[in-house]
């Protein structure tokens, strides 16, 4: 037998506690010194577009590989090397940032033209539509919310861009507007509610985030002065719109369909991530009516290295929500922080199963409310 390593860091008690042995840990040590600026971010979520490409194009054992690096090869390694405590590359983030969102510019087509082509086999397509989905909705995802963060208008407008061709371009208003007041409060459509399923949680955020943001952004230009029609549910309404034409032209009423079902699956994967990292975490109204201020304990969050690193430090939510304007490098997981059991990808899984969802998720809620 291996005996885990003894350590006094919250990283290694988090290892140990999921018995990395030493002989895996070690060399941990030695692979995270190697990791220097963005390398290991490129690397995480550039490779399955560069795998999704050849398989769009090509089919056969590059859909098979964009399959198994998205899925099991990505819960391996979070197994393996498990968790890191705080990757910095601030000197170039924004580059690839940039880079990613040209990716998905290139790859939504190129993947609709695969899905509604005759190229490529029934179970080619299959493996494609799912991989291509995770890619979508949870690495371009990431880096759109990324860039609607950002000061430059340059880079939000990428952003807004990114979510408009997957069909949810008011994410990018309600987002900023609503969920980062209001989360962890019934304000918030897209903070989840202790015992509340996936499936109806879905159906409410979506619409209730659609609807919050406009009025948001409608109550944002009476305050600043300006017309009616500047608001950006104009761009997003009428941007999908452009898209859903261009996909009928690029193939047909099957390239609609592909198109269709590509943007419901990827927006089902951001869905998701809000689902998991707020479910039952809810703010403690002060004497003066108004919620406390947002704090750490306020987020799941997930310290598994190579998950982290393929959506750029999405799974670090506490620190996020606690600086909204703070680069994915930058991002901690605070000492006081909720910790989900298992990798954000994993719990998402088991969110798709209500009842195991709440046996593994509802006693952690009692205890932080609790606390």
């Amino acid at each position: 037998m291996v005996k885990p390593c003894k350590s006094d860091t919250r990283v290694d008690q988090y290892a140990q506690h999921y018995n990395f042995p030493c002989m895996a840990w070690k060399p941990v040590l030695t692979i995270r010194n190697m990791r220097t600026g963005l390398l290991h971010f490129g690397l995480a979520t550039l490779t399955p577009a560069a795998l999704l490409a050849l398989g769009a194009i090509w089919g056969g054992i590059w859909v098979v590989a964009a399959v198994l690096y998205l899925t099991a090869m990505t819960s391996l390694l979070d197994r393996l090397i498990g968790a890191d405590s705080n990757p910095q590359a601030l000197e170039a983030d924004q580059a690839l940032s940039v880079t990613i969102a040209c990716t998905h510019f290139a790859l939504l087509p190129l993947t609709v033209w695969a899905l509604a082509g005759q190229t490529l086999g029934g179970l080619e397509k299959l493996g494609l539509f799912f991989a291509a989905g995770l890619w979508f909705g949870q690495v371009s995802n990431a880096n759109a919310h990324e860039l609607i963060h950002r000061q430059s208008r340059a880079l939000h407008r990428l952003g807004m861009w990114s979510y408009i061709t997957l069909l949810f371009g008011h994410h990018t208003s309600a987002h900023v507007l609503v969920h980062h007041r209001h989360v962890a409060t019934a304000a918030d459509p897209n903070t989840s509610r202790k015992g509340e399923g996936l499936y109806r949680y879905m159906i409410r955020a979506w619409a209730g985030s659609f609807r919050q943001g406009y009025l948001a952004e409608r109550a944002r230009l009476v305050r600043i002065g300006r017309p009616a029609w500047r608001n950006p549910y104009l761009v997003y309404v009428s941007g999908a719109a452009l898209c859903l034409m261009a996909a009928t032209k690029l193939g047909g009423w099957q390239g609609l369909v592909a198109y269709l079902a590509l943007c419901g699956y990827a927006q089902s994967q951001l869905l998701m991530s809000d689902y998991v990292q707020h479910y039952g975490l809810t703010r403690a109204v002060q004497s003066d009516g108004k919620p406390e201020p947002v704090a750490a304990r306020h987020s799941w969050n997930s310290p598994h290295w190579f998950s982290s690193a393929l959506m750029l430090n999405a799974t670090r939510h506490s620190d996020h929500h606690a600086h909204p304007g703070r680069h994915y490098p930058e991002l901690t997981i605070p000492d006081d922080a909720p910790m989900l059991p298992r990798p954000l990808p994993l719990m998402a899984s088991i969110a798709l199963i209500p009842p195991l969802w709440r046996r593994i998720m509802d006693p952690r809620v009692e205890r932080w409310r609790n606390a």
